[in-house]
C-alpha cells in the first residue's frame, strides 16, 4: 500500500488574501503591535513584508507574535475593555 503524501503547502493561503488583509489594516489606520513598527515603516518594503508573511503562513513556519493589550474606555463609562493589537511583521 502506498503512503499518503502531503499535497502542497500545509496551509493554503493566496497572496490575494494576504493583500486583502493588509488593505483592511490600512483602511483601519492600523496601530503598531508589540513590535512597535508603525504602518508607514512596514510599507517601506510593503511587497517584501507581505511576501514574507505569505511565504511563512503558506509553508507552516509562521507563528504570530504576541498581541499588544490596549485598554479602550467603554463609551458609556463603566470601565475599559481590552483590545488585542497584533503586529504586522513576520
Amino acid at each position: 500500500m502506498g503512503e499518503l503524501k502531503p499535497s502542497g503547502k500545509p496551509f493554503e493561503i493566496s497572496k490575494q488574501e494576504v493583500w486583502e488583509a493588509y488593505k483592511k489594516v490600512r483602511a483601519n489606520k492600523g496601530a503598531p503591535g508589540v513590535d512597535e513598527v508603525p504602518l508607514a515603516e512596514f510599507e517601506k518594503d510593503l511587497k517584501g513584508n507581505l511576501y514574507k508573511i505569505w511565504n511563512r503562513m503558506s509553508s507552516g513556519s509562521y507563528f504570530p507574535p504576541p498581541v499588544k493589550a490596549v485598554e479602550i474606555p467603554k463609551p458609556h463609562g463603566g470601565g475599559v475593555r481590552v483590545l488585542g493589537v497584533p503586529t504586522g511583521t513576520a
